[in-house]
């Protein structure tokens, strides 16, 4: 894409995506996602019903009259983005590739974000680290971020979870919350996910196609491996064929689905041919509720 067309698509998805912010994800961020703790605001004077511990000795003597401190919800947090950008993510059959809806959620979350006034990084991954945009706070950073989202040129077309979450536990030293977006088709990722999440807390928003969950009957058919580079004749047309497919997939899911539960992260499941908002705030009224 040259620079007018990256331009247009970045617009393109700030109007979409702030606008979902505004309506409806904003609420649900809010009180989704809590912050480090409560901070001291103001003092006040005492009322019938309130907590005789809040009461602040020093001013009350200096009055003396009863004044109790106020506390707030500390609100600010460091939310990081964890983006998987291996080959796989460049597959899709119906109405956008899944590249292209982990883009979208993930400018949802960031404008989310920074309606809360919370700082934004981002970890682009693939077989290894491909980029990391440190968390900053600001309209301008986001657009950066989206632009980088929309022509990110990976290096590698492989897949290790493992790595992202490990550097993520090392780079970032205070506690987070961190969205993972990827079509989690690596299987060896739940020791680092636990101890991640032991750390920060982790969140997976998991995108798939539905071709992926049932192999069409198309006949002899030549399939790449969009991570390996690898081509494959498979005859689509065998019963066999399809049914050892299909197999295979569900337990992949089944296990990745093992993983999430083991340790402790909430998720969202979304496929590429339905609307993401749905699951995603069905996500955060289930933390809402939590809390």
């Amino acid at each position: 894409m040259n620079a007018q067309e990256i331009f247009k698509k970045v617009r393109k998805i700030e109007i979409k995506t702030r606008g979902l912010s505004n309506q409806i994800f904003s609420g649900h961020y809010h009180s989704s996602f809590k912050g480090r703790g409560m901070a001291f605001s103001e003092v006040r004077e005492y009322q019938y019903g309130d907590d005789v511990r809040s009461i602040d000795w020093n001013v009350t003597a200096r009055f003396n009259h009863p004044f109790v401190k106020i506390f707030e919800e500390e609100r600010e947090l460091t939310v990081m983005l964890l983006i998987d950008v291996s080959g796989s993510n460049e597959f899709g059959t119906k109405s956008s590739l899944k590249e292209d809806l982990i883009t979208e959620i993930a400018a949802v979350i960031a404008f989310s974000a920074i309606q809360n006034n919370d700082k934004v990084g981002v970890i682009f991954f693939s077989s290894k680290i491909e980029k990391f945009i440190p968390p900053k706070k600001g309209t301008s950073h986001i657009l950066r971020i989206i632009r980088e989202l929309v022509d990110f040129k990976t290096e590698n077309q492989g897949t290790d979870i493992s790595e992202s979450l490990k550097f993520l536990t090392n780079a970032i030293k205070k506690k987070c919350t961190a969205f993972i977006l990827s079509d989690f088709l690596d299987k060896d990722f739940g020791n680092a996910l636990q101890i991640a999440n032991s750390k920060h807390d982790m969140i997976a928003v998991r995108i798939y196609d539905p071709r992926e969950v049932d192999m069409p009957n198309i006949g002899m058919a030549k399939f790449k491996d969009a991570e390996s580079g690898k081509n494959l004749w498979v005859d689509t047309s065998n019963p066999k064929t399809r049914q050892l497919y299909k197999e295979w997939y569900a337990n992949n899911e089944k296990h990745v689905k093992w993983i999430f539960t083991k340790s402790g992260v909430d998720s969202a499941h979304i496929q590429t041919d339905e609307d993401y908002v749905k699951p995603l705030v069905n996500m955060f009224k289930k933390r809402e509720s939590r809390f």
